[in-house]
């Protein structure tokens, strides 16, 4: 198994208790580069696995193979842990190891720790308060749609439906123990503490 770990902005501590707890029981611990190793430095003996910075695709995907197969030799048998700064599913090191792990080794389960993300971490640093829709982006085409408080979920599924998104996922009280994740057939209401999620494909 492997487990992407969210390690926050870089202040030590704004690491959550769940993050420090899976680099304690990890049975090996990865990171992309020095500051992750700073931040991991205090629980667990992490090792460094390189990431040239270079627009030269053949040195990248050499790379990432490499790097996958470097990590599938422990997430085989146990568990392995890649912590990285801000939150493993947002424009992260670890969302593209994580299509070339898919690619390469199918059989190997991967699931993420949400960490503190550069979006939230703005906010709080700058002291900016959000109460109104706005747009993340790093430049790129807009191929997601997150939408909070999705109360309801069919009618915005139908509205997704419509502008081209048809990877949708709803998640109702995420995190709690009433946590329900729907992928299909959704409910006409839900709890306020909802959020539908949509991809273009």
């Amino acid at each position: 198994m492997l487990i992407g770990v969210g390690l926050g902005p870089g202040d030590p501590e704004l690491l959550t208790l769940k993050a420090i707890h899976v680099l304690q029981f990890a049975e090996k611990v990865f990171v992309p580069g020095k500051i992750s190793y700073e931040l991991v430095h205090p629980y667990a003996d992490a090792e460094i696995l390189e990431f040239p910075m270079t627009e030269n695709k053949v040195k990248l995907q050499d790379a990432w193979i490499s790097n996958v197969n470097i990590i599938a030799q422990y997430a085989t048998t146990g568990i392995v842990a890649f912590a990285v700064i801000g939150d493993p599913n947002i424009f992260s090191t670890f969302s593209h190891l994580r299509k070339m792990l898919n690619k390469l080794r199918p059989n190997i389960i991967v699931e993420t720790v949400p960490g503190v993300s550069a979006i939230t971490s703005f906010t709080s640093r700058v002291n900016v308060p959000i109460d109104a829709t706005f747009i993340v982006s790093d430049g790129s085409s807009i191929m997601s749609k997150i939408i909070l408080k999705a109360k309801r979920p069919q009618e915005l599924a139908d509205e997704l439906i419509a502008e081209g998104y048809s990877k949708l996922v709803l998640i109702e009280r995420a995190f709690t123990e009433k946590e329900r994740v729907y992928r299909d057939d959704f409910p006409e209401y839900c709890n306020y503490f909802s959020i539908m999620y949509g991809k273009k494909t």
